[in-house]
């Protein structure tokens, strides 16, 4: 468990639940949706079980975000993995992710939970993540999750 602090995040969709699970289960679901503005999310592996991991691709497609890459020493496809930790169909997803494409910083491993309520004819989903090694990254990781929580909310009201 880790001793970082942790950050939630919270939105109410228009959605049913079932729809909002496979936006964050599924190949098709992920790749709509994850990645912040200006990225794009290519799945390589996905086995959504506790032990199962989610393999994927995240590349720059926007010229700021691939200046951003460039003068922090990036590339301009990064490879993620993350672990499923716990997982409650309908309910809760809980994974780490390896923060292992920061340059000059030892990789580390970022818990994060996702927790869904039906709730009168939407979805209440909490987002709960560890802090990243410094306050800078911790900025840009909280950034990075309010741009994908906007792409998903766009996706749902389409």
């Amino acid at each position: 468990m880790s001793t970082r602090r942790r950050i939630a995040l919270e939105r109410t969709f228009d959605a049913s639940i079932d729809t909002v699970w496979d936006l964050w289960t599924t190949k098709e679901g992920i790749e709509s949706w994850w990645g912040p503005d200006g990225f794009q999310v290519a799945v390589h592996e996905i086995d959504v079980r506790p032990g199962g991991r989610l393999l994927y691709a995240m590349t720059a497609t926007a010229t700021e975000q691939a200046a951003f890459l460039r003068q922090a020493g990036m590339p301009l496809t990064n490879e993620h993995r993350l672990t499923y930790t716990e997982v409650v169909p309908g309910r809760l997803l809980a994974y780490v992710h390896a923060a292992d494409f920061i340059p000059g910083v030892e990789p580390y491993e970022v818990a994060t939970t996702v927790e869904l309520t039906a709730t009168a004819g939407s979805v209440r989903m909490v987002l709960t993540f560890d802090a990243m090694h410094d306050e800078h990254w911790t900025q840009l990781a909280v950034a990075g999750w309010e741009s994908e929580l906007g792409k998903l909310e766009r996706l749902l009201a389409a």
